[in-house]
């Protein structure tokens, strides 16, 4: 086989917003050496409660220096604070070195300048105007753009190639207009696109990243109907984290099959008796059907909510499973209630809502950090019960909450295999900080081991069916279609293909000119530009 990705732009994942609370200037926390000064400008405040706070509550603080050998004050060299404040974090996050690698814990490869795990949002902006990565769909289910996932492109070089849709979110302007993943687009703004990577690529970026507002598009859906000069804007929209599910026959077994956008809020979180609208229904039906084994797709899955993260696999879990689910880990100083400086965070629930008990507003400093109380047992969710086979497929944008369902669910399912490539890697989890009733910190506050205690996969997890030859991340098929390479490939390990399922057709028509997948050329790529939501944590346990 040789199609092969020309190009991923701009798979994204917002995150949720939670409630904006102001943080008193700092005072206390993990100190050092040297007090802070009491007195500063606000951008200097700022700069001291971050690295107090990350004194106390961030998961590596041990390697934090004293306040007056940091100097959190230095890191104000740009006129823009969050600038200052994104410096100041980078600095923070690059401190604790991974002996496996010998390189930080929060090293990212792919962009050495910007931490793996933490980062800082601005309330006051908009998803589009965080970043170019953040033009989509948060843990909210609020999208603002056209709807486009990306756009990837194949063929035997950048001046010949066919441009597909490589995902929709649902609910959104692209997906109203009947745009699916393997929808091919061959005219942009009127157009011809295939012939121009370049300068094409831009307009691309342009429409992920909401730089353009409005543009018009032709092509063909999955389906075979064409459209031409279709109008397409940003709008916002309430979307779902179900990108398809879908029960396939095949060699006398019943496979389900879901595809996760995000582990989006819960409906109902209600910690006694939580549900979901998007998730139940499907598993109801995965047990009407009787399905004995599970295909969960989550290649563009970042993370997000771990209470979502824990409620599916409780879905998915075999009836007959009990114990322990899985645990979080907090650091010594936490463990221990010495984190002081939490007392100037009110603590709120899964909806960003303010907690009181008593009449007494509760903060992040009444939570009970030890491992007795981050411990998480198996609950079983839905009438699914005996999950025989489970297969996930992924890619280095599978992050965070979905490690954690793969890392979770090993010790329970007989077989679990992966499909795909190696994902992020993302062991740790965190809860919100909010400073200047403004700016919202995740840092790493915690790492969550499975069952076994197995857990430190910052390396990610490596497929057991890894992407080359003949596998790979096709989006010239919709998420479910079983030709799809991901998915026929998990299909054919869990049962033998039928004769009459076809496999991916062996030519392709690439600018009026029909040719052999088989002389298809691996291609530039500019990469996937990707910001993932995590693992937030916002359940907590008093003390």
């Amino acid at each position: 086989m040789g199609w092969y990705l020309l190009f991923v732009l701009a798979i994204t994942a917002g995150s949720c917003k939670k409630n904006n609370v102001e943080a008193p200037a700092p005072g206390g926390g993990g100190g050092g050496t040297t007090t802070p000064p009491v007195a500063g400008t606000r951008m200097q405040l700022t700069l001291d409660s971050l690295f107090l706070y990350a004194k106390d509550i961030y998961y590596w603080n041990d390697a934090l220096p004293s306040y007056d050998v940091f100097n959190p004050r230095g890191y104000s060299s740009s006129s823009v604070n969050l600038t200052n404040y994104n410096s100041e974090l980078f600095a923070i996050s690059q401190l604790k070195i991974n002996p496996a690698t010998g390189k930080p814990y929060e090293y990212r490869t792919s962009n050495p300048s910007v931490p793996k795990y933490s980062r800082i949002e601005d309330n006051t902006l908009s998803n589009a105007q965080q970043s170019s990565a953040d033009a989509s769909v948060g843990t909210d289910n609020i999208g603002y753009d056209m709807g486009f996932l990306f756009f990837q492109g194949y063929g035997p070089s950048d001046n010949n190639y066919v441009l597909y849709v490589g995902g929709v979110y649902a609910n959104s302007p692209a997906a109203n207009a009947g745009i699916t993943r393997g929808t091919i687009i061959s005219k942009i703004n009127g157009a011809s696109i295939g012939t121009d990577f370049a300068n094409e690529s831009v307009v691309m970026n342009n429409i992920t990243s909401n730089k353009l507002t409005t543009a018009t598009f032709s092509g063909t859906r999955t389906d075979g109907t064409k459209f031409d000069n279709l109008s397409l804007s940003v709008t916002k929209y309430t979307s779902t984290p179900i990108y398809k599910s879908a029960v396939v026959n095949q060699g006398g077994k019943k496979i389900g099959y879901l595809a996760y956008a995000r582990f989006s809020t819960l409906s109902n979180p209600d910690s006694r008796n939580p549900s979901d609208v998007s998730l139940d229904p499907i598993f109801a039906n995965f047990a009407s059907n009787g399905i004995t084994d599970l295909v969960v797709d989550l290649r563009y899955n970042g993370g997000g909510s771990v209470q979502t993260a824990e409620y599916l696999m409780n879905l998915i879990i075999p009836s007959s499973a009990s114990g322990v689910l899985y645990k979080e880990y907090y650091n010594p100083t936490m463990q221990a209630g010495n984190a002081k400086i939490l007392v100037n965070q009110p603590l709120t629930d899964g909806a960003g809502k303010i907690i009181y008990s008593n009449g007494r507003m509760l903060t992040y400093a009444d939570v009970n950090y030890s491992e007795a109380g981050n411990t998480y047992n198996i609950s079983k969710k839905g009438s699914l019960t005996g999950i025989q086979n489970l297969i996930f497929i992924v890619s280095g944008n599978t992050a965070s909450a979905s490690e954690l369902v793969i890392n979770c669910l090993k010790p329970y399912v007989n077989n679990v295999k992966l499909i795909g490539t190696t994902t992020y890697g993302k062991p740790v989890g965190f809860f919100p900080i909010v400073l200047e009733n403004r700016y919202t910190v995740y840092m790493p506050n915690f790492e969550t081991k499975n069952s076994r205690g197995e857990g430190g996969y910052y390396a990610g997890f490596t497929p057991d069916f890894p992407a080359g030859t003949g596998l790979y991340d096709d989006s010239t098929h919709d998420f479910g279609d079983v030709n799809e390479s991901y998915f026929k490939k998990a299909l054919s390990i869990l049962s033998p293909a039928p004769a009459t399922v076809s496999s991916l057709s062996s030519t392709v028509t690439i600018n009026n000119r029909a040719m052999s997948t088989e002389t298809l050329k691996q291609m530039p790529s500019n990469g996937v530009n990707t910001k993932f939501n995590g693992m937030v944590e916002t359940r907590h346990r008093l003390k």
